[in-house]
């Protein structure tokens, strides 16, 4: 770790929420559409995952000036996008048994903004038998324990038996891995360590394994240019105890991002207009955001606690 690779970070993060602040019109909900109506796709997630990026960037504090202006605006954007938890609640109320609108409240929990109408409901559908036996993937049920530990419910999934039936839990032959499996792990790693804030919470064998994988995984990945899985593999790295921060990785990542903030989602040119570029290209966009942040705030720790390291050359590189 160097200070040149916190510099890059805080470039990464503080472009990428200029784009996103800028992109802002284009993830608006379509207004006073029922609670039945609303594309979960199409308009909840990319929402929800906007305002993840904010939540984090909040939590961490470790933004530049321009970031910690635009983070809570983001934040504070979608939580009125969401009637301030109203259509959440809506979408529970006709769906008890989903938990999407559960892990969509999750960021803004995180971010301190609370509705007290669906924290009451979320509460009593955390206390029936329903809520023991979803019938969900090990790292859908990873996601589902994560949003009820930010938003303070009860606990009731088998976290280690979860982790243990992913993928990563059983640590495969690294050849094995696959474009959506390579997705699975890292949300995996993201839903148990809570984005970094708990690297301890995943097993020291699984970290081995990701030490010893991540970088044959990036190297795959980085020569396809496929630069949204780039940066979730570069935050699994982040959310490993003892980082790698592959500077050369880091390093190509910032180079794919355009002047302007967006980072394509692989190796095509995107549109250069935000309104033709939204739809392909948010998500690598909140990912650049999230890792920059996140690059940041580990990159400054790592030099506090080894200060001889800020003139050096970086691990990996």
């Amino acid at each position: 770790m160097n200070k040149e690779l916190v510099a890059l970070g805080h470039h990464l993060a503080g472009s990428a929420f200029g784009w996103l602040s800028e992109a802002a019109p284009h993830f608006r909900l379509v207004p006073d559409l029922p609670a039945t109506e609303v594309d979960i796709g199409d308009s909840i997630k990319p929402l929800s995952e906007l305002a993840l990026a904010g939540s984090l960037a909040v939590r961490e504090g470790v933004a530049g000036s321009r970031e910690a202006q635009i983070a809570p605006e983001i934040v504070d954007f979608a939580w009125r996008e969401f009637g301030c938890g109203s259509l959440l609640l809506a979408m529970q109320r006709r769906a008890p048994g989903e938990t999407y609108p559960m892990e969509t409240y999750a960021p803004f929990a995180r971010a301190g903004r609370r509705n007290r109408d669906l924290d009451e409901l979320l509460v009593h559908l955390a206390g029936l038998r329903a809520a023991r036996v979803p019938e969900l993937m090990p790292n859908r049920l990873l996601a589902v324990a994560g949003a009820q530990r930010i938003i303070g419910l009860p606990q009731h999934i088998d976290r280690v038996g979860a982790l243990a039936r992913t993928w990563l839990g059983g640590r495969p032959e690294p050849w094995t891995i696959d474009f959506l499996t390579a997705y699975a792990v890292t949300h995996t790693v993201f839903h148990v360590t809570d984005w970094g804030a708990h690297p301890a919470e995943l097993p020291v064998p699984l970290q081995n394994y990701l030490h010893r994988w991540l970088p044959a995984w990036l190297e795959v990945y980085r020569e396809a240019r496929q630069w949204d899985l780039v940066g979730e593999l570069l935050l699994v790295d982040l959310c490993l105890e003892s980082p790698s921060y592959p500077v050369s990785c880091w390093t190509d990542l910032a180079e794919a991002q355009r002047p302007d903030g967006l980072l394509p989602y692989g190796p095509l040119p995107a549109p250069r207009r935000v309104a033709e570029a939204f739809r392909s290209c948010y998500h690598p966009t909140v990912v650049a955001a999230i890792a920059g942040t996140l690059l940041v705030s580990r990159g400054i720790t790592a030099l506090i606690h080894t200060p001889q390291a800020a003139g050096g050359v970086g691990v990996g590189a």
